[in-house]
């Protein structure tokens, strides 16, 4: 880990003596605008600003406590990770910084409610739950910002699963990173609506770190994306604001496919697309074409993510019968099948 990488955290971290166990929970957040490339690969910079919703009831719980004259445990879904396992390697180095003595290690133990490394955020809420569970156990009492700054080096989305709600990431100009970092947009939205389409949850070939420096080393298209996304940001702002549901839903889906574009153009070329997700894209558009509105966005995976209003929630349940509905601003932030 590079010295820049440690200067950047204890920058922020007051101290490094545990207290107590720790614990930490963060809902998993889907990006309306996308997160795609890094200016900074060490520091999780990106090379443009997003913007993304969370999803209450779907995300990880983690406890984490220092053990002395120990190895690092770690512990996903109840079952033992071999310290080999690229989930408990990279967990182990991202927590290097914050050790307090070379001679001991953390026990760590998470719960994900949504498949690991399907393209369905599940890194995004872990190191945010990690990081929040840092936070409890070294009892630094950070602010929201500070902890987006710290969840960010874990995964770049992570900045933003440590609010509710709508979150948006911003760019930052500096190369110490430090004004990189995710702020809640404070506007709820009652009646919106989102639809997981799960197509296939089962580990993604190509990761999304892998992904996209492949994108940005290998895609001539790729040029043209960060100032699209940055322009999208903007939009969804407004359409966020004004509850343009129009707006919001035409930006998100061409945001989507504009990033999936650069992927398909890239050599060797991307494609996260199952013929089951094409289907339900044509599908999409069909219900559109036919009066009820709909769109999707979809991430670095085979999955769909339905935008819709409660009025047409009953529609898209039929045409879609597997489809898992959440409620982002429902009082009982509910999820149902």
């Amino acid at each position: 880990m590079s010295s820049s990488k440690y200067q950047f955290i204890h920058n922020i971290i007051p101290h490094l003596s545990p207290s107590q166990k720790g614990q930490g929970r963060a809902n998993v957040n889907i990006a309306l605008a996308k997160y795609w490339g890094k200016r900074d690969i060490e520091l999780n910079l990106p090379t443009n600003s997003s913007l993304s919703i969370s999803l209450p009831g779907l995300g990880t719980e983690t406890t984490i406590q220092w053990i002395d004259n120990s190895k690092d445990t770690i512990t996903l879904n109840d079952q033992p990770c071999k310290p080999e396992q690229p989930f408990a390697a990279r967990l182990s180095h991202f927590l290097e910084p914050f050790r307090p003595d070379p001679q001991g290690g953390f026990e760590i133990k998470t719960h994900n409610s949504v498949p690991t490394a399907a393209g369905l955020a599940s890194s995004a809420s872990g190191y945010a739950a990690l990081v929040l569970a840092l936070n409890d156990c070294f009892q630094w009492q950070l602010d929201l910002k500070s902890l987006s700054l710290l969840a960010r080096l874990g995964s770049g989305s992570a900045s933003r699963s440590v609010y509710d709600g709508f979150a948006i990431w911003h760019q930052g100009q500096q190369q110490d990173g430090m004004d990189s970092f995710a702020e809640k947009i404070d506007q709820a939205w009652s009646n919106l609506k989102i639809g997981l389409l799960e197509i296939d949850i089962s580990e993604k070939p190509i990761g999304s770190t892998q992904g996209m420096q492949q994108t940005v080393n290998h895609c001539e298209l790729y040029q043209a994306w960060p100032q699209k996304a940055e322009k999208d940001v903007v939009t969804l702002q407004s359409a966020i604001a004004n509850q343009d549901f129009t707006l919001l839903g035409t930006t998100a889906e061409n945001n989507a496919l504009s990033m999936h574009a650069t992927m398909l153009a890239t050599w060797p070329p991307i494609c996260y697309f199952q013929p089951d997700s094409i289907q339900a894209m044509q599908q999409v558009w069909q219900l559109r074409a036919q009066g009820t509105e709909v769109y999707f966005t979809m991430d670095a995976g085979p999955n769909l993510k339905l935008l819709f209003l409660e009025k047409d929630q009953q529609q898209l349940k039929e045409s879609f019968p597997n489809l898992k509905v959440i409620h982002p601003f429902s009082v009982e932030s509910e999820t149902t099948t």
